[in-house]
């Protein structure tokens, strides 16, 4: 991905170059961006990303600070003094929301809450990361706007949406980020369950009729802190705050997407089992999934000049680092 010039995060660092609380190797006057959800995969990507001169990353993991409770927000937001914030904690697992809806409830809606008070509190700018899960999924023929009415169908769904507009009535300078089908070196995500499924089975069916854009936590990462420096900077444009969607560049079914998967793992000597489509209904969950993820991504590459590299170029880089280093082997 290229942002803007001025904003660009850079390439990506290897893995232990960016671990610890803040990046090394800068000075400790450096302007902060504080990142709330510490282990999650953009959060991570987020510690591994090079920033742009005079910025350090710090976040704050779970052990740091429980989003569920206002005060340790506070506390960590007025330490912190970060210039910027960016709300990457979330209750991510979709299913099981369904049977705990208060766990994801308190996180996602009152924990984005906490953090926007807290900004809005201490004047700072605020990016919340969203989810293309507030859709019902039912668009036929186009991508999903940012002025499109929500409509979840699903407890994780309903919990971010509500987040959203926490966020929106806590504080103006906020610009909400929603993105679709996030995968990456770290965490739990589709394509390192496809690799590891790869290595025990010899067949695997794939639902082939919800159609998306996978989107790289690196390059969520990246288009996240060019955002974040622009509004950062004095007389920010209002512009610059608001609701957008920032995705892989293109679309395509799951089938599609480990179709692609097991393409470029070929390449590695990865084994590549039969894949057999196969319907939502053939594959129940608990949640009910969106049909349709597209998500039109015109507003933020007119407003800050980021858009993301088409997503099969960003699968490839990821796919070489998993299977180079074995950690696609992992659950």
């Amino acid at each position: 991905m290229k942002p803007v010039p001025t904003s660009v995060a850079g390439p990506h660092q290897p893995p232990e170059a960016g671990r610890g609380i803040v990046n090394q190797g800068v000075q400790a006057a450096a302007r902060t961006i504080l990142v709330f959800g510490g282990q999650g995969q953009v959060a991570t990507s987020l510690r591994e990303a090079v920033l742009p001169a005079g910025w350090i990353v710090r976040t704050a993991g779970r052990a740091e600070c429980d989003v569920t409770v206002r005060r340790d927000v506070d506390r960590i937001v007025a330490e912190s003094g970060a210039a910027v914030v960016i709300n990457a904690a979330a209750h991510t697992a979709v299913d099981r929301a369904e049977s705990e809806p208060e766990a994801a409830i308190a996180v996602n809606r009152d924990g984005a809450r906490h953090i926007a008070e807290a900004c809005a509190r201490r004047g700072a700018p605020l990016i919340h990361l969203s989810t293309d899960y507030v859709f019902d999924g039912r668009a036929v023929g186009h991508a999903y706007r940012e002025d499109d009415p929500i409509a979840p169908v699903s407890v994780y769904g309903a919990s971010k949406a509500e987040g959203d507009q926490a966020v929106r009535d806590a504080t103006s300078r906020h610009a909400i980020v929603r993105t679709a089908w996030v995968y990456g070196a770290h965490g739990q995500n589709f394509v390192k369950t496809m690799l590891r499924l790869g290595r025990e089975r010899p067949e695997l069916g794939i639902v082939a009729d919800q159609h998306g854009c996978p989107s790289a936590a690196a390059d969520i990462a990246d288009a996240l802190v060019a955002m974040a420096v622009r509004m950062a900077e004095p007389g920010a444009r209002a512009d610059l705050h608001g609701t957008f969607h920032f995705t892989g560049t293109g679309s395509t079914t799951w089938y599609g997407f480990a179709q692609e998967i097991f393409r470029l793992a070929a390449r590695h000597g990865h084994p590549v089992p039969v894949l057999r489509p196969i319907t939502t209904t053939d594959y129940p969950t608990p949640a009910a999934r969106p049909a349709n993820s597209v998500l039109d991504c015109s507003r933020l590459r007119a407003t800050f000049g980021i858009a993301a590299p088409p997503w099969r170029d960003s699968l490839a880089t990821c796919v070489a680092r998993l299977c180079e280093s074995s950690v696609g082997a992992l659950p």
